[in-house]
């Protein structure tokens, strides 16, 4: 829960700061290097045991507008599906699996533990499911392509629909701190005139 909240809460500060970190960060790098640095971190981040990466996936459009940010998304799950694959046949000790399927829900024991629906539904649970559902397609050598098609199928839509909410959310944040400039900047001579108005008038004293 602490990382959870913790990756939201720079996304906030993202959303906050965008032009900075547009201006002083991407830049000066560029964009040939800011995507596909940003496609290995999220890579990366999705194919880590119990990851978040809804908060990267808004940050994603944050940054980089819906279109890049939704092709970041994308081949940085489809990645991650194969890094995470990769890591759990040669690291299987990393997680009980026989222990982590005990906790599932008992609806899900309907589903035959390995199968393309399985792996689909037990994705539901955040972060816990996904990090199952990788253990299982590797234990159970599950192929790799059904492995990556059934992760893509809900972690895509997913992220790309909390990139499109970044960039929204973001275009609505920023628009409303320009029209408040603007309303400052507009009535700011009237304030001034009632100002000069209250200001009682002292006159001078008599000259030596």
């Amino acid at each position: 829960m602490g990382l959870l909240l913790a990756s939201f809460a720079l996304a906030a500060l993202v959303i906050r700061y965008q032009p900075y970190v547009e201006h002083h960060i991407l830049r000066p790098i560029g964009p040939k290097v800011a995507i596909p640095l940003a496609t290995v971190l999220f890579a990366l981040v999705a194919s880590a045991p119990f990851s978040v990466t809804d908060a990267l996936a808004i940050m994603n459009g944050v940054v980089f507008g819906r279109f890049w940010g939704s092709i970041i998304d994308i081949v940085g799950i489809i990645c991650a599906a194969m890094i995470g694959y990769w890591i759990n046949r040669h690291a299987t000790h990393l997680l009980d699996l026989h222990k982590a399927l005990s906790k599932l829900p008992a609806w899900m024991k309907r589903f035959r533990v390995g199968s393309p629906m399985f792996l689909i539904v037990v994705r539901v649970i955040p972060g816990f499911g996904g990090t199952v559902a990788t253990a299982t397609a590797a234990a159970f050598k599950v192929p790799l392509w059904i492995h990556v098609v059934t992760m893509s199928v809900v972690a895509i839509p997913l992220c790309v629909l909390l990139t499109l909410f970044g960039d929204q959310v973001t275009t609505l944040v920023h628009g409303a701190e320009a029209r408040a400039h603007m309303y400052i900047l507009h009535h700011r001579p009237h304030w001034h005139i009632h100002l000069r108005r209250r200001t009682p008038h002292v006159p001078a004293g008599p000259t030596q």
